[in-house]
């Protein structure tokens, strides 16, 4: 007889657990695979080749690689910066391979790896860079080589700096789309792309600035390193910037032209003594290299330095983002950072390295107020990379010391409100509504109409307010009166040597100067390494796939699948700056409070 009230369970490999424990299975054989694959072990003598190209996020943004996948993500400059630390004193390091193309990356972080491999050269290793067909920023990083090998058939164009701004204003008005803003104060241009056609003046001056700032070090370098006039390279900038390979080096702009075999063969023969084969390979790759080395620095003491990491746009919740892929850091994954260094009584003290145009203001606030509390717990200095600006700048104020690059973009105090407004677009195509309200402002911030009368006041009220008591933190924290803070925010942009004229920053350096000051604030033994742990702390696979926080397995597996083909697609997040106002436009609809940097500036 049928118990209909308990009906059969049903039977076979189509069961959840059944199911499961056959995709376990799969990735464990996945991960067996990958893990055989993956050696550990590089030879006693080789050629390290560094690929360099794209953007160079400050670190990786993958959760994990699945383990039958390998990561399509480009070396973040973390990872650059540590692994040509290591190689500066590894003897099995003969020589370092800089197989640079593509460069699109902030002036900083060019000047921190042209650094980074200076120091490698004093260590008595020679650096060859090899190019394609390279632009300025793989020119300026390759003239801090000992030598300078451009691939044959290959060209340079050497055609200067520039920077562009697009408007979006009238081709969504077009569409029948809008924006109010309101601007504290007139520096902070972020909303000019949508309220404007054209630049301001205010605009334009800082964009200039920086661009003869950027321009001065670009000339300076190249023509330093490369041993000709400034006079001469102006020259070949402005006359004859697009040149064969053999132009190039007629004008000693490169050393030789090769192509990548032929330059493989030369350096086989010089390392190995030996014909290039398939058995004989003097190459390492920094991947590899990576894996090898105690990461990410050898360590003979038993205290640690924290380095947690501020990257991207800022925003209140890791669910926030379009894509779901994209990079930033919310406020539960600083917490969770923070949380678990403090809680670590090996680590002694935190470096806060930040890579940041800012975002969203009050999760920007959160974050100082969680910086603070640490810092009164453990000494805290601040490194800032390409970019820590506004709502990065904000986080910054938490550090006992703030170190900046030269060419670090950073200040930018200031707020700004974007409201859209698709009423028009809503009339065009017949687009009704019928509103019911209880209370006398519950239908002001609507996407449907623009703000009036004292709802619009009240609006702007609200960015005066939040830019007030943005001014107000940076007084406290730099020991400055708030008259002379205004004097320098407005939304003002600073590079980091300009930064430290006016107080903004209190040392010119980068991540290894961060760390070695936090290092004398903890009473380390100067004479000791102590451990670096990276925070956010990147997970395995296996973690990354356990179901958990409301995701399921495959779930999780979908994402990252997605992450795998993203970076394959489109492998440079070529719209970090306009991830806040999609997220305006497309997502909520809503009124966002922006602590946001106006512009990218970025050479290529």
């Amino acid at each position: 007889m049928n118990n209909t009230n308990n009906p059969k369970k049903k039977r076979g490999c189509f069961r959840n657990s059944c199911l499961g424990l056959i995709i376990i299975v799969v990735f464990f054989a996945g991960g067996a695979f990958w893990a055989i694959r993956s050696s550990h072990s590089v030879p006693d003598s080789f050629v390290l080749r560094v690929p360099l190209g794209g953007s160079i996020s400050e670190i990786r943004h993958e959760s994990a690689a699945l383990p039958f996948l390998s990561s399509r993500e480009a070396l973040s400059l973390q990872d650059i910066l540590f692994i040509l630390d290591h190689a500066t004193t590894d003897e099995r390091v003969k020589e370092v391979l800089l197989d640079i193309g593509g460069l699109k990356t902030t002036p900083a972080k060019i000047s921190e790896v042209r650094q980074a491999v200076e120091k490698v050269r004093r260590g008595g290793k020679k650096v060859t860079a090899f190019l394609h067909s390279a632009e300025d920023s793989d020119y300026l990083l390759a003239s801090v080589c000992d030598s300078i090998i451009i691939e044959r058939g290959g060209f340079l164009l050497l055609d200067g700096l520039k920077a562009e701004t697009l408007f979006y204003t009238t081709p969504l008005g077009k569409l029948g789309i809008a924006f109010q803003a309101s601007q504290w104060k007139k520096y902070k241009s972020g909303i000019e792309q949508f309220v404007l056609n054209a630049s301001s003046k205010e605009s334009l001056e800082e964009i200039n600035a920086m661009l003869d700032e950027f321009y001065d070090d670009y000339l300076t370098v190249v023509s330093k390193r490369r041993g000709i006039s400034r006079d001469h390279l102006q020259a070949v900038i402005d006359n004859e910037p697009l040149m064969t390979a053999k132009r190039a080096k007629a004008l000693q702009l490169v050393d030789g032209i090769a192509s990548s075999w032929e330059l493989e063969k030369t350096l086989t023969k010089k390392i190995s003594r030996k014909e290039l084969t398939d058995e004989n390979d003097v190459f390492v790759q920094a991947s590899q290299y990576r894996s090898a080395v105690d990461w990410p620095l050898d360590s003979d003491s038993g205290e640690s330095i924290a380095v947690v990491t501020l990257s991207g746009m800022i925003i209140r919740s890791a669910g926030e983002t379009a894509t779901g892929v994209a990079e930033g850091i919310d406020v539960e994954t600083l917490r969770n950072s923070l949380d678990a260094a403090l809680k670590n009584k090996k680590v002694k003290a935190l470096v806060l390295r930040i890579d940041s145009p800012g975002g969203d203001a009050l999760a920007s606030a959160d974050m100082l107020q969680m910086l603070d509390s640490a810092a009164v717990k453990k000494p805290l200095v601040v490194s800032m990379s390409g970019l820590a600006a506004s709502g990065g700048y904000m986080a910054a104020l938490a550090g006992k010391t703030i170190y900046a690059q030269p060419l670090s973009i950073t200040g930018s105090i200031g707020v700004y409100a974007l409201k859209p407004n698709i009423k028009g677009l809503s009339d065009k195509i017949g687009l009704s509504r019928t509103v019911v309200t209880r209370g006398r402002y519950a239908d002001a911030n609507t996407i449907f109409k623009p703000l009036e009368g004292e709802a619009y006041s009240k609006f702007v009220a609200a960015s005066g307010e939040i830019y007030n008591d943005f001014v107000g933190k940076v007084a406290v924290s730099r020991k400055m009166r708030v008259s002379q803070v205004d004097s320098v925010a407005g939304g003002r942009v600073w590079t980091g040597s300009r930064a430290l004229k006016v107080g903004l920053v209190d040392r010119l350096g980068g991540l290894f100067d961060a760390i070695h000051a936090a290092q004398q604030l903890a009473k380390i033994d100067p004479a000791k390494h102590p451990k670096i742990l990276l925070y956010p702390a990147e997970k395995t696979w296996w973690e990354f796939l356990r179901p958990g926080s409301g995701s399921g397995l495959a779930e999780n597996i979908l994402v990252a699948v997605k992450k795998q083909l993203f970076y394959s697609i489109l492998p440079e997040n070529q719209f970090a700056s306009m991830e806040a106002y999609y997220n305006i436009l497309m997502l909520t609809g809503q009124l966002h409070l922006l602590a946001v940097m106006p512009c990218e500036i970025i050479i290529r």
